[in-house]
């Protein structure tokens, strides 16, 4: 079953209060509601906002991150390794080994645009791991972002094993790969809209996205044909 991450900032604060339980994923770009989502979460991951910065020409400030996770990182809390979208991947090794928390607690980001021996890599080191979207594959869904998507884990499953795969703003394409775990600000961004209510929203997203795997000619073998 894949672990639904539910992005925020959620507002108003009543409506984030009823997703009590559930898993969260604040940036640290965003951090309106760290406090809150750490206090009444069954987990949080969080995010180092590159991603956001990286949209708004802004950069992040490694030290003032570094100082916000370090009070906050904690079991059974996750964190995005600081990463650098469009870098060459020395730039990525760089970033890895600046990272001040443990491993037990961190994931680091594999960008779709970057060679799958970098992806092995990755996964040799780690016991989990990230999926981002980067470069000629920056459009999730898009024809070649599916293409590439499944060389990744066609890649993985020639290994033997798969490591803890979390899909960042993936949480829409978790019955097309066997994601561990994966994210998106779909509740926060649709659930006035949809259903006025952001636990029913988050609620419905679980169900919609809990059913198994498409396999992939190669990952079949691993994960089982599809029901």
């Amino acid at each position: 079953m894949t672990v639904s991450y539910h992005g925020t900032p959620i507002t108003p604060a009543a409506q984030l209060a009823r997703m009590a339980g559930e898993h969260f994923c604040v940036s640290f770009y965003r951090p309106d509601n760290a406090d809150v989502c750490e206090a009444i979460g069954s987990s949080v991951l969080w995010d180092n906002g590159a991603f956001s910065a990286y949209t708004r020409g802004a950069l992040i400030v490694e030290r003032d991150l570094y100082a916000w996770l370090e009070p906050r990182l904690y079991h059974p809390h996750r964190a995005v390794v600081l990463d650098v979208i469009d870098g060459n991947v020395e730039l990525q090794r760089d970033a890895i080994k600046r990272w001040p928390f443990p491993r037990a607690l961190s994931w680091p980001v594999w960008h779709l645009d970057k060679p799958l021996d970098y992806l092995s890599e990755l996964a040799d080191e780690w016991g989990a791991l990230c999926l981002g979207s980067a470069g000629e594959y920056w459009q999730i869904g898009s024809p070649a972002w599916m293409r590439r998507m499944d060389q990744a884990f066609e890649h993985l499953a020639k290994r033997g094993r798969l490591p803890w795969l979390h899909g960042l703003r993936m949480l829409g394409q978790v019955k097309q790969w066997p994601l561990a775990s994966a994210d998106s600000t779909n509740v926060a961004q649709n659930f006035g809209r949809d259903t006025g209510c952001a636990y029913c929203k988050a609620r419905q997203l679980d169900a919609q996205n809990h059913g198994r795997p498409r396999p992939s000619p190669v990952t079949a073998d691993l994960f089982g044909s599809a029901a």
